[in-house]
């Protein structure tokens, strides 16, 4: 809880107290939606898979990077409802950079090996500055 007040020309005209607010319940649209979004990525995934043929490392790369979305919006959606300042919310943190790490290298992996080395390169400059710059703010500028 924090107390605010407001000076006017020295004096104080106006004193307010903020408390946090209760948990709101999404709207029934947002989960409709996520749950659509939901379902087409598991049946894009599916077709991806399917359209494979068989091939091991496509069906590695559509299943690794349709787990780590899945695990992704599980550690979101349990970070913004975690206590600010807790240690789950910290390890939460901590879980995010590393799937979000994940599929940065692993589609940019995937960009670079059909690009010419030049474009190569820039796109793992890219990757690592996304990667470092992503660090940075989770890690080195927390304001909490």
């Amino acid at each position: 809880m924090a107390t605010i007040k407001v000076m006017i020309s020295g004096q104080t005209s106006l004193q307010a107290t903020m408390r946090p607010m209760p948990f709101q319940r999404q709207p029934i649209i947002l989960c409709q939606l996520t749950i659509l979004g939901f379902a087409y990525l598991s049946f894009n995934s599916g077709m991806a898979i399917h359209r494979s043929q068989g091939d091991r490392g496509a069906i590695a790369f559509v299943s690794f990077s349709y787990l780590d979305l899945l695990a992704l919006f599980y550690c979101l959606s349990r970070f913004e409802s975690a206590e600010p300042g807790s240690a789950l919310r910290d390890r939460l943190k901590v879980a995010v950079w590393l799937l979000t790490t994940a599929l940065t290298v692993l589609f940019s992996y995937k960009v670079a090996a059909v690009m010419p080395a030049a474009v190569a390169l820039v796109v793992w400059i890219m990757a690592f500055g996304t990667v470092a710059r992503g660090f940075l703010t989770f890690f080195c500028y927390d304001k909490q």
